[in-house]
């Protein structure tokens, strides 16, 4: 009996999603719960499994279409005497029906999509991102071939891209291969790109941030000398003994949370002309990804310890880069803290995540000469490592007097660390 592939209920507040792309072709082979397509929601994107194993029969919802949840969006055969379907039936997404009859023809003459040239299902047994495997398809370059200097392995756009320019600069290259440029991340100079999914969200979050919240920022020094050290000489037993590796981030957020139980009103929300202050600290932890950013939630993380923190943020962190993240994961943030300072930046001015009221920035850790006082009153230059921290809250309802009070605490929890990893 064929099975249906259905859009998936993604949340209860989730009514629909878009199809993104189909990672099996018309005629494929499928296993149960093998990755089958991707969609994006307002929440999240995320890879779908299939719901059976078999042959992929039919797809009916085609790449870029919006869909209600529940509807069917393809159907897996038991592969009894199936064969790949005809071009036109392939290419055929359901809604053609509603489209006028030239475009529904003419979508339906397309031709299937091209035929990897890697072994069937290889590409998604290296850890990468959606566009990244269109760009090694695109320059017929086998991922498993590609060392990955991403988290855990992980293959990047730029291990493609220099994976690309070492082929081509090989002297068994082809002229045509010695010749062609790598193309610039993205998209190609001259190209007109429709917005993802995930992008128009972005672009529509962001500027509804803007137009609610008055946003402020200040900006703090931090002596991270101290956590350093700290760092570098336990992270090598952290990790044998947790199996996790020990990051800067828990730190952050654990003096973040530290300064958030002191003044509750910067882990607070508006509604309306009220002020909603919550019980817990639900930090939010935004993550960039090769397709865009996310922002999955440590949910009641003033209940963890640090071990707690460095292992949700961890997993989350993961889940995010593989799509695995649940609509629950990213709602219910009560304050957030972005790191710009992992690609380089000094510091950032982030925009505030609504419905939050503040946002804290961590910029990167540098090394810095810096007048020392010691405790007779005598100054000397000593080289520290610094990092700048920038809170972006809603003067609405954050004075600055109060900001920079709260900042202070953060200031001194790191510069003063005494908590145990």
């Amino acid at each position: 009996m064929p099975t249906d592939v259905v859009m998936p209920q993604m949340g209860e507040s989730i009514f629909e999603g878009t199809i993104t792309k189909w990672l099996k072709k018309p005629g494929d082979k499928v296993q149960r719960d093998e990755p089958l397509f991707e969609i994006s929601t307002d929440k999240v994107d995320a890879e779908i499994p299939a719901p059976a194993s078999g042959v992929l029969q039919e797809i009916k919802v085609s790449e870029g279409n919006t869909v209600q949840v529940n509807t069917v969006v393809g159907v897996i055969g038991d592969g009894a005497g199936a064969s790949a379907p005809s071009p036109a039936k392939a290419a055929a997404p359901a809604t053609a029906a509603a489209a006028p009859p030239a475009a529904a023809k003419k979508e339906a003459l397309a031709p299937p999509p091209a035929p990897l040239a890697h072994e069937e299902g290889e590409d998604f047994d290296v850890r990468s991102s959606p566009l990244v495997r269109k760009l090694a398809r695109e320059h017929n370059v086998d991922l498993a071939k590609v060392n990955g200097t991403g988290t855990g392995g992980r293959v990047t756009k730029q291990d493609v891209l220099d994976y690309v320019e070492h082929l081509a600069s090989a002297p068994a290259a082809t002229p045509a291969a010695r010749l062609a440029p790598a193309p610039a991340p993205g998209a190609i100079p001259g190209d007109l790109v429709p917005m993802s999914q995930m992008r128009k969200i972005i672009a529509q979050r962001m500027i509804e941030s803007r137009r609610t919240s008055a946003h402020v920022h200040c900006m703090f020094e931090v002596d991270m000398t101290r956590i350093v050290h700290l760092r570098n000489k336990h992270k090598n037993s952290f990790e044998q003994r947790h199996g996790v590796r020990l990051t800067f981030m828990p730190f952050f957020v654990r003096a973040a949370i530290i300064a958030l139980q002191q003044y509750p009103v910067v882990n607070a929300s508006l509604e309306g002309d009220n002020v909603r202050y919550h019980r817990h600290v639900n930090a939010g932890i935004a993550v960039a990804l090769d397709w865009g950013l996310i922002v999955p939630v440590l949910k009641n993380a003033d209940e963890l310890n640090f071990l707690g923190l460095q292992r949700s943020i961890t997993d989350l962190g993961e889940r995010a880069r593989s799509k695995k993240l649940m609509p629950t994961d990213v709602e219910g943030a009560t304050f957030t803290i972005t790191n710009p300072g992992q690609f380089g930046a000094v510091f950032g001015l982030p925009i505030i995540n609504q419905p939050n009221v503040a946002i804290m920035g961590v910029g990167g850790i540098t090394k810095q000469p810096m007048v020392i006082t010691d405790k007779d009153g005598t100054d000397s230059i000593a080289i520290r490592s610094i990092v700048h921290l920038t809170l972006g809250y809603d003067h609405r309802i954050i004075d600055g007097a109060l900001a920079d009070q709260f900042m202070v605490v953060v200031k001194k929890t790191l510069e003063n660390w005494s908590e145990e990893v």
